[in-house]
């Protein structure tokens, strides 16, 4: 185990899981090492889980945020006082244009060297966020309160899944990138890219029934064979498609129906998903702020 003091860490507060990321930056990478009351008691027990990693770290390299979930809350501040005294460090409840612009971050570092104009998309549990940059720098940012969670409660709540339910779910959807403006943003990118449970899901889905032969590619035709399967399932306990975790079923439907409804209105024939996401941003934005980033 390296010296405390050559590690970073990163906790990300979602609205489906909470992430650790502890890690070491050697030549400008990371090495890493993975980790109602009834939800605020797990989410406590998991920070306790956390808590003995982050012994022995500076303050100013541990950040830890909360996104949608947290900025809804009314009963916050409740949850957030008790857990920053389990953690042993402060909780910052962050916008989406600055959860947009350390998911950006995050995925930088991996995309291809040049001038492309990237699109980067991170369906959440409950908020969606949509990203324009080139190489390391975000240029528009937009935030918007649906995800794979908050969707399927509001469109799939009984479990069931149908045609009719999937286009009001995409039609929901499209309403709200249209009224961002993120509509007008079809000519403004070069290449795409998705990161974190939804699109991941749909990358190992693809694989997995070999409707792509390269790991991470995902089409358009690819996600609406994967709407139609869900469909032909017509409810959520009959799910069965190679490739699909468990614990991605319960939420499968609203998710696929956010990201059918993004590569349509953006006209999106094919992305790449990115295995880094915001707590990669995170770790990236502690290195910049202390000076020490070589991206």
């Amino acid at each position: 185990m390296p010296d405390a003091d050559d590690r970073l860490a990163a906790i990300d507060l979602g609205s489906n899981s909470f992430r650790l990321e502890i890690a070491r930056c050697v030549d400008g990478q990371f090495q890493a090492w993975r980790l109602s009351e009834a939800a605020m008691q797990r989410g406590w027990a998991c920070l306790a889980r956390f808590a003995p990693r982050l012994a022995g770290l500076p303050a100013a390299r541990v950040r830890a945020v909360a996104t949608q979930t947290m900025r809804e809350a009314r009963n916050r501040a409740d949850f957030i006082t008790r857990a920053e005294a389990i953690l042993g460090h402060p909780i910052e409840v962050i916008s989406g244009h600055e959860e947009a612009r350390l998911i950006y971050l995050g995925v930088a570092q991996h995309l291809p060297p040049g001038q492309a104009r990237h699109l980067v998309l991170d369906i959440g549990g409950r908020s969606t966020e949509l990203i324009l940059g080139n190489e390391h720098t975000t240029k528009r940012t937009a935030s918007h309160a649906m995800g794979a969670v908050s969707w399927t409660q509001q469109h799939f709540a009984d479990g069931r899944i149908d045609a009719a339910r999937f286009d009001a779910a995409e039609d929901a959807a499209l309403a709200l990138l249209q009224s961002s403006g993120c509509v007008r943003w079809r000519s403004a990118w070069e290449q795409a890219w998705g990161c974190s449970g939804t699109v991941g899901a749909a990358a190992d889905v693809l694989l997995a029934t070999e409707r792509t032969a390269k790991r991470y590619a995902i089409t358009r035709g690819g996600v609406q064979w994967l709407r139609a399967q869900l469909i032909a399932a017509g409810h959520v306990e009959r799910i069965a498609i190679p490739g699909m975790k468990d614990s991605r079923k319960p939420v499968a439907a609203g998710g696929i129906a956010i990201l059918c409804a993004i590569m349509d209105a953006l006209d999106i024939d094919a992305l790449t998903y990115s295995p880094s996401a915001l707590r990669h941003g995170l770790l990236f934005d502690i290195l910049q702020k202390s000076g020490a980033a070589q991206p």
